[in-house]
């Protein structure tokens, strides 16, 4: 029969230990399990909010690299406009300042041809002299040539 009395205290015993867990043990493991249920429950709110955030971002994101793309290429498409209005005026430029050239070289070789001119005349006028002197045998005046000369060249 010992054995049953053993058996007996020890079950009392077991439900006095479970009681006392149950009494003053057990509502703080509660508490501690609800409370970390708590935070993860927080934390996992706050990765998905985080997340959601995330994709707010990354759709932010896109929307400005898409107006900085825009932006860039209305920027080169100035560029370029501004390039072809420098380059037609630097043609234009180019243009003038050919014409301006070729009028300089123009008037310069209307000048060298009426200096080539007088100095043909000059020589013709003493080459004629030289000839008339040699078949009159005497001196003719040059000036009154020159005159004679330029008459004749006018003419023609």
């Amino acid at each position: 029969m010992i054995p049953n009395i053993t058996l007996v205290i020890q079950g009392i015993v077991f439900f006095a230990v479970v009681w006392l867990v149950m009494k003053f043990i057990w509502p703080h493991i509660i508490a501690a399990i609800e409370e970390r249920q708590a935070k993860i429950a927080e934390g996992l709110a706050a990765a998905d909010r985080a997340r959601q955030e995330l994709a707010d971002a990354d759709s932010r994101v896109a929307d400005e690299i898409r107006k900085a793309r825009v932006e860039a290429v209305a920027i080169i498409d100035k560029a370029s406009q501004q390039a072809g209005q420098i380059v037609d005026k630097a043609r234009t430029d180019a243009i003038v300042e050919g014409t301006k050239q070729k009028a300089i070289a123009a008037a310069e070789i209307e000048s060298m041809a009426h200096r080539a001119r007088e100095e043909l005349r000059t020589k013709v006028a003493a080459l004629a002299v030289a000839g008339a002197e040699k078949i009159l045998k005497r001196e003719i005046d040059a000036s009154a040539h020159k005159d004679l000369l330029d008459q004749l060249v006018s003419e023609i």
